[in-house]
């Protein structure tokens, strides 16, 4: 019996002409969504395949980090406004765990899928989207401790676990463009796998994770702010802990503001620095 024939009404051709890719682009991306779906996915596969406890590795990295806090924390005295430090920790660990372990992934993107860049056309930005959805899942199995953390200390959400997403949103956002300012970058520059770190590690300590950020004086909170990061935090602990945590409308703005300016400019230049990718990597 003769195969069917194939059926080719669905999808039409896609055309390679010049200056094709810049003036589709947008719908290019949405036309390789599947291309999308499958990267996530083989990623995950591949970080959790052979492992004794899969996904679970996405909450051991923060438990521990939140071990160390509450008992460092809880030797200094460092206060939690009547908050469980355990809860007070992992709500601020939570988003940060997310930002650092995208912007880790988003970064060397590029880099990792060399082979797949190197051969075929498709939106080059599928690729750090990719990655930052794969720390995105991390994220919501956290969440799901987090929210058993707060049950066993019977602490409940009000309203305000409404405006969670918004801070997820813009965690998303500082991630995906400073991931893209980098993710460029080191294509030409591999220092930046090297000097990541070490930045990350550095922001560990002076974003508000193990300490309030009511503790910073009020003269210095805005200076402060400009780590966008700071209002992601500050919004998790005031969106889940009842008002533990007090928030600045224009501290808020600042993150937000530099939020938005970091992923426009990480977008340009990615845009600008893509044709070359192939080429240079």
């Amino acid at each position: 019996m003769p195969p069917p024939p194939i059926d080719t009404t669905e999808a039409p051709p896609l055309i390679l002409e010049a200056g094709r890719a810049s003036r589709n682009y947008w719908r290019d991306l949405w036309r390789y969504r599947d291309l999308l779906a499958f990267l996530t996915w083989r990623d995950l596969v591949v970080r959790y395949k052979q492992t004794m406890v899969g996904v679970a590795w996405a909450l051991l990295q923060p438990l521990l980090t939140m071990a160390v806090f509450v008992v460092f924390g809880g030797l200094l005295g460092v206060p939690t406004d009547g908050v469980p430090r355990p809860v007070m920790v992992f709500a601020a660990l939570l988003p940060w765990q997310f930002f650092s372990a995208a912007l880790s992934a988003c970064s060397g993107s590029l880099v990792n899928s060399s082979n797949l860049i190197s051969k075929v056309y498709f939106p080059r930005l599928i690729v750090p989207l990719s990655a930052i959805l794969v720390s995105l899942v991390d994220f919501l199995v956290s969440a799901v401790f987090l929210a058993a953390l707060m049950l066993w200390y019977g602490l409940a959400p009000d309203w305000r676990i409404l405006a969670l997403p918004l801070y997820t949103l813009l965690a998303f956002a500082c991630a995906l463009g400073a991931g893209l300012w980098l993710t460029a970058l080191m294509v030409r520059y591999r220092d930046f796998r090297i000097v990541l770190p070490f930045i990350l590690q550095f922001g560990t300590y002076v974003s508000p994770v193990a300490f309030n950020s009511n503790l910073v004086p009020e003269k210095w909170f805005l200076l402060y702010s400009l780590n966008p990061m700071v209002s992601v935090i500050d919004g998790f602990r005031w969106s889940l802990l009842r008002g533990s945590q007090s928030l600045n409308p224009v501290g808020l703005a600042m993150s937000t503001a530099l939020a938005v300016l970091l992923l426009w400019s990480g977008t340009a230049y990615f845009r600008k620095t893509e044709r070359s990718f192939a080429d240079v990597i």
